[in-house]
């Protein structure tokens, strides 16, 4: 897992350090500089943005993925990514076309209960092409097998910006409304910047030559764009909900920084995601179904025990951790606790999703992921009126894990290979004995210095008996080499 391994380390620095940025803004600045109402907008305004993104890519930042190692001539890797830039906008000119024509109407749907929305929707949508574009290039940019800068700015570029405009905002340079522009205009940049990079590493030359095997691309990318706006809904289509079925969008504050602090578990998962789709589809396109089973196995584990320590230290600091914010952001703990065990069994299937998105049996899960979404809705329908954002919590919970089990399941049937062994197990058990005794264990203390010495105890414990055991070759081998230094 050399290369696996070597950008990942760097990916995961780089994903660490936005999410540390982020947890300021998120947990200290937008609650302190910004009203619950304008930052439960921001809230809105971006997960709207992400459920469009994937329409707006029409699935290209996956195809690119997965068709690229095919074309082997000059000639028909050209034509392959000209196709990669324009297609996007078969769906990003109709759908401003029509939001310039019906702009007051949609923002009347979506502001049925929250007039603030109204003034959003062009925000909306800018965002979502930013965030598009942005995929598009950095997709073009991974199958050259470099992902570290593109990380870098999937990761920290936009939340820089954000403390930015939080810390102007704060010191009355610009007004709320010069602030929510200036959020998009750190969006547009972010994606400027991530084409010039892709460019930078291959330049494009417009070819317009006929490409082999054309129709697949198209379905493929089309089907894609579903599946990928299936997972994008699944994600964020609860922080919306919260917005059209409860009248107080203080609350999505409360949930965004509930969420959020659980959102940290999956860092190690998208840090390693970004190389394991390009080699997924190199596997695959060249058959080598050991190749692909090891990096499965290997990628499950490796996360499992990394995913596993932060929702340790999550989950038992986490009563400690709401006495240091408002208290009456803590109406999100039962929220943390539910994401962060979907989130810790997301991050347990390895490469699994890169396997799937990149084999031909992608449309197998798609029809489930549609009506998963269906599910969810009825879902939060329900439960939001009679449990506010813990329902959006519990129908977010319930969504993911059967997703998620349907997708493993299909990939053992299509593929014969399981990403779990016994050492999952063992590591499991680890998880599940320590949260438990630490989540009701305190030391007297005030709470930055509880939070501090539970999380040397916990860590120093929990990397002993995984090194003692020997549960991972990996971390084994990683820790080894810490100490022969």
């Amino acid at each position: 897992m050399g290369i696996v391994a070597s950008q990942s380390i760097k990916n995961v620095a780089s994903t660490y350090l936005g999410f540390l940025i982020g947890a300021i803004n998120t947990l200290f600045l937008y609650t302190k500089f910004m009203s619950g109402e304008y930052y439960g907008m921001v809230g809105y305004m971006l997960s709207v943005a992400h459920v469009m993104m994937p329409l707006m890519a029409f699935g290209v930042h996956n195809t690119l993925v997965k068709f690229y190692s095919s074309f082997k001539t000059r000639v028909s890797v050209n034509s392959f990514l000209t196709l990669m830039i324009l297609l996007p906008m078969l769906i990003v000119l109709p759908v401003s076309f029509i939001g310039y024509l019906s702009h007051e109407t949609i923002g009347q749907i979506l502001s049925s209960k929250n007039d603030l929305i109204e003034g959003y929707i062009w925000h909306i949508i800018v965002v979502a092409i930013a965030l598009a574009y942005f995929e598009v290039f950095f997709a073009w940019a991974k199958v050259q097998m470099k992902t570290v800068f593109g990380n870098l700015m999937k990761e920290v570029f936009h939340r820089v910006g954000a403390l930015v405009l939080l810390v102007l905002l704060y010191y009355e340079v610009i007004n709320i409304e010069q602030f929510m522009t200036g959020l998009v205009c750190v969006y547009i940049l972010r994606m400027l910047i991530m084409q010039l990079f892709a460019f930078s590493i291959k330049l494009p030359v417009i070819t317009f030559k006929k490409i082999s095997g054309l129709n697949k691309i198209l379905k493929y990318s089309a089907l894609i764009m579903v599946a990928g706006s299936v997972a994008s809904i699944l994600l964020d289509i609860d922080k919306f909900m919260l917005g059209q079925l409860l009248i107080d969008l203080e609350n999505i504050a409360f949930y965004n920084v509930a969420v959020y602090i659980a959102t940290v578990i999956v860092v190690p998962q998208r840090s390693m995601h970004q190389i394991l789709m390009p080699l997924s589809a190199k596997f695959l396109n060249e058959s080598d179904f050991d190749a692909l089973e090891e990096l499965y196995k290997k990628s499950s584990l490796n996360l499992l025990i990394v995913s596993g320590l932060i929702f340790l230290l999550i989950v038992s600091n986490i009563n400690q951790f709401y006495y240091l914010i408002d208290d009456k952001y803590s109406a999100g703990v039962y929220v943390v606790i539910l994401i962060s065990t979907a989130k810790l069994y997301d991050s347990i299937l390895g490469s699994n999703n890169a396997i799937l998105f990149n084999s031909d049996y992608y449309r197998v899960i798609l029809a489930f992921g549609v009506a998963l979404v269906v599910v969810m809705i009825m879902l939060n329908i329900f439960l939001i009126p009679v449990l506010g954002i813990n329902g959006a919590a519990l129908g977010t919970f319930l969504a993911i894990v059967l997703y998620n089990s349907i997708k493993l399941f299909f990939v053992y049937r299509y593929f014969r290979i399981l990403p779990f062994s016994t050492n999952s197990l063992k590591v499991g058990i680890l998880i599940l004995t320590m949260s438990f005794l630490f989540y009701f264990w305190d030391f007297s203390f005030q709470p930055i210095i509880n939070i501090g010495l539970k999380t040397v105890v916990i860590c120093i414990a929990y990397f002993l008996i995984v090194y003692r055991f020997n549960l991972s070759v990996d971390i084994s081998s990683v820790i080894n080499r810490y100490i022969k230094r």
